[in-house]
């Protein structure tokens, strides 16, 4: 078999994977502090004993655009934006251990759990959930704090109930996991992200996805016509093999 079938199939296959990337970025155009996914190839050259004749691809999606969305403002009290790239909101995955995220469009469920759009539990500064008590108004100050007038309090004396966790991290020494939230590379405690003070948000405001719709959407069609290529090169090696063998049979 003619090894370009080899070469063409590596090339499709990172377009593919180039291409679920995209697509992934398109769909979280609209979401919340989402950081666009990066893709990239590399050739890889064959080699053995022979003389080395072929040059594969090697498609690699991962890594993530750090750089800030645009700033919306929506008046909110619950909704803000991080005072800087290297912030980053503590919530809970799943399993319930802490990780990282730049969602900050928060709500409360029916037990009163402050949450973010994602349904992530927000943990305080002691990497506890904010769970808050009936309240007749809320605000969050600018160093994360949470302050609520509880209902029924007819002085309107606010109180502080908690303050949201936020961390410093070095957005390179972060990776981002299937279920979209943010952990370190590394176990070494000195690399670990540290609790951020000053003002650390913008109450009020959210901050965009990150995400150019164009650029998507121009890698997107440019991506295509690079699987089709690949494709026409399967199919012209599979031709000429067919080819071959009706010469080999003739003779």
């Amino acid at each position: 078999m003619d090894k370009a079938l080899y070469v063409a199939m590596s090339g499709a296959q990172a377009n593919l994977r180039a291409q679920a990337a995209v697509s992934h970025n398109l769909a979280n155009v609209s979401t919340s502090g989402f950081k666009a996914l990066l893709h990239a190839t590399e050739a890889f050259p064959a080699k053995g004993g022979e003389v080395g004749s072929r040059t594969y691809t090697m498609g690699n999606v991962g890594g993530f655009d750090a750089t800030g969305g645009s700033l919306q403002t929506t008046g909110n009290p619950l909704d803000f934006a991080l005072n800087g790239a290297d912030l980053w909101m503590s919530v809970a995955d799943r399993g319930g251990k802490p990780a990282y995220t730049r969602a900050t469009d928060l709500k409360l469920d029916a037990t009163g759990r402050l949450m973010n759009g994602r349904g992530e539990p927000v943990m305080d500064d002691s990497g506890q959930p904010i769970a808050l008590p009936p309240f007749q108004s809320l605000s969050v100050g600018g160093d994360g704090t949470v302050a609520i007038v509880a209902l029924g309090d007819a002085t309107g004396t606010a109180q502080n109930v908690a303050r949201i966790g936020v961390v410093r991290a070095d957005p390179t020494k972060l990776q981002r996991g299937e279920d979209g939230l943010f952990r370190p590379t590394s176990t070494d405690p000195a690399a670990q992200p540290q609790a951020a003070a000053g003002e650390v948000l913008m109450s009020g405001v959210l901050e965009n996805s990150n995400v150019n719709a164009t650029e998507q959407l121009v890698a997107m069609i440019s991506l295509s016509r690079q699987f089709e290529m690949n494709l026409k090169v399967i199919r012209s090696g599979d031709e000429n093999a067919q080819a071959a063998n009706t010469l080999l049979r003739a003779r």
